[in-house]
């Protein structure tokens, strides 16, 4: 039995993964939806320097799982990535879903596609946190009105420590046994850092006909998609 540890990107919290998990269950996996500090009923929660990878890491530990299957969405690609080296062998497969991949020294903000003073810009102007989008900011990514409701209805602000904080990565991420999932609506192909990960020998390419919100947009096809990872 393989155990998912899922971790959904910026402002949401681990009921992005509600409509996913029973598709992985099903199947006879452990599955661990994770919310991060900061965001959703952690909110209150403060975050700090690697603080969002201590919190994967950690509910690792805490369940004592091993064959883990870390999946990281956006943003939490960056967390994801990290913890994916501090587990060691008991990491079966890392998913980046859509994902931001880290880079040592870099963090989410220094690699913004808008650049990272545009980004900052937006932080500085609300406290230090990032606004979660409006309902129209999802149009053109493959959603019902429902699906963008639950969306916009589950996102809380995203604490800018986080977004700053630089990627501590000891060794190549191209070593990870890994997936990439990229959504073809939210563009049609991998960033270059990606692109040249999947030259390598243990990443794959899996694409999606959908938006930037697999787990919402095409919950079943995405649990799919997991469930083969895992078969890897």
């Amino acid at each position: 039995m393989t155990d998912f540890v899922l971790v959904a990107g910026a402002w949401l919290g681990a009921a992005a993964w509600d409509h996913v998990v029973p598709g992985l269950r099903a199947a006879g996996h452990g599955v661990h939806p994770v919310t991060l500090s900061g965001v959703g009923e952690k909110r209150d929660e403060p975050v700090g320097r690697q603080t969002h990878v201590a919190d994967i890491v950690g509910e690792v530990d805490r369940l004592g799982l091993r064959d883990v299957v870390l999946v990281g969405h956006s943003y939490s690609g960056i967390p994801v990535g990290q913890a994916a080296e501090r587990i060691g062998d008991r990491l079966a497969r890392v998913v980046f879903v859509d994902a931001v991949v880290p880079a040592d020294g870099e963090s989410f903000v220094s690699a913004w596609w808008q650049g990272p003073a545009a980004l900052e810009a937006e932080l500085t102007g609300n406290g230090g946190w990032w606004a979660p989008p409006a309902a129209a900011d999802f149009e053109g990514q493959g959603l019902s009105d429902e699906q963008t409701a639950r969306i916009v209805s589950a996102c809380t602000p995203h604490p800018g420590a986080a977004l700053r904080d630089p990627a501590v990565v000891s060794g190549s991420l191209g070593k990870l046994p890994a997936t990439y999932v990229k959504c073809l609506l939210d563009g049609p192909e991998p960033t270059d850092d990606v692109a040249a990960l999947l030259t390598g020998e243990r990443w794959e390419l899996i694409t999606m006909e959908t938006g930037h919100w697999p787990m919402y947009s095409r919950p079943d096809e995405l649990a799919g998609i997991l469930n083969g990872a895992a078969a890897r």
